[in-house]
């Protein structure tokens, strides 16, 4: 049933075979060996049957993420014995605890800026990427996206994305070289299901602000009592690995707020099924406008969670609020 990443798994797998048969040689008794041989014909075996990919027990679809790490894998999450659900819950703890350490300071004041951001994931783990990073320059450069799919292998791609731009940061290149350089080395280093979209803007010292946006959500500009959207300059980053990208470039002046975020907030729905939308977002904005960054996002979570009509989040919810303060 696993489509798109089918071919993938299945070089792997023969890679893997080739491998273990070269391992093999030499050896009179391999009964390890000969038993992953098995079990690898045996995933070959259940493509070609179309099965491949589906839970031994209940049928449905394996996790996606987890059959990346290991192709042959035959049961779901549900299925996994209790010593295997204790490790997997162990490896997820783990990964939201480093997950944390690399998020920056909630809130910062800094050259005339005042930053805040909301970070919840839906599970344990999150595939939303959110950073600040001060430049030699006394800029504030800035990145919120959100990586495809969900789960571990998401969290991790964060984490690749997120090493990515901290290197390319600190050698103060252009941010649309950045972002072209990020989705390059992304789109020749993961697989090709694999993206994200982001934007990352930069802040000056003068309340100038350059933004590229990669496919993302357009951040809302706030000012003079209005809602402007910024919109895409280019496509998701890791689509194409030879994409450019351009930046919008505009001044902040004292009290104007720049409000980015991902999907898990405009997509959040109602007991109606009816999503929160850009519409409301923006009537919130216009409503509170007055408020600093992190009284601003306290104020849109809480109207997001009255908004919901489920008490756990359906996906990761990630906003930021960037103001100008002199």
């Amino acid at each position: 049933m696993v489509t798109a990443i089918e071919p993938l798994l299945r070089e792997q797998l023969i890679d893997r075979r080739q491998k273990l048969e070269i391992a093999a040689r030499g050896f009179i008794e391999a009964t390890e060996i000969a038993h992953l041989l098995a079990e690898i014909d045996e995933a070959l075996r259940r493509m070609e049957l179309g099965t491949y990919g589906l839970c031994d027990f209940c049928k449905d679809p394996v996790e996606t993420e987890r059959l990346i790490a290991n192709p042959l894998t035959r049961l779901c999450i549900d299925h996994l014995s209790p010593k295997e659900q204790r490790a997997l819950e162990d490896d997820l703890e783990l990964a939201a605890q480093i997950q944390t350490g690399l998020l920056p300071l909630p809130s910062q004041k800094i050259d005339g800026w005042e930053i805040a951001y909301h970070y919840q994931p839906a599970g344990i783990v999150s595939g939303d990427y959110c950073d600040l990073i001060s430049s030699d320059d006394q800029s504030l450069l800035f990145v919120l996206g959100d990586v495809s799919g969900k789960g571990v292998a998401a969290s991790m791609l964060m984490a690749h994305l997120q090493a990515m731009f901290r290197t390319l940061i600190s050698i103060n290149l252009p941010l649309e070289e950045i972002v072209e350089r990020a989705s390059r080395v992304f789109c020749e280093s993961t697989l090709p299901t694999h993206y994200a979209t982001l934007a990352c803007g930069k802040a000056n010292t003068s309340g100038g602000i350059e933004i590229c946006n990669a496919g993302h959500l357009p951040p809302l500009l706030l000012r003079h009592g209005a809602v402007q959207a910024i919109e895409a300059t280019g496509l998701p980053v890791g689509i194409f690995c030879n994409e450019h990208f351009s930046v919008n470039r505009f001044q902040m002046e004292k009290g104007d707020t720049l409000f980015l975020y991902t999907d898990g907030l405009t997509e959040t729905r109602d007991g109606a099924g009816s999503e929160y939308g850009v519409e409301r977002l923006s009537a919130l904005l216009l409503s509170n406008g007055g408020l600093a960054p992190k009284a601003l996002l306290t104020t849109c979570v809480d109207e997001v969670d009255a908004f919901r009509v489920s008490s756990s989040l359906a996906d990761d919810l990630t906003l930021m609020a960037i103001q100008r303060v002199l």
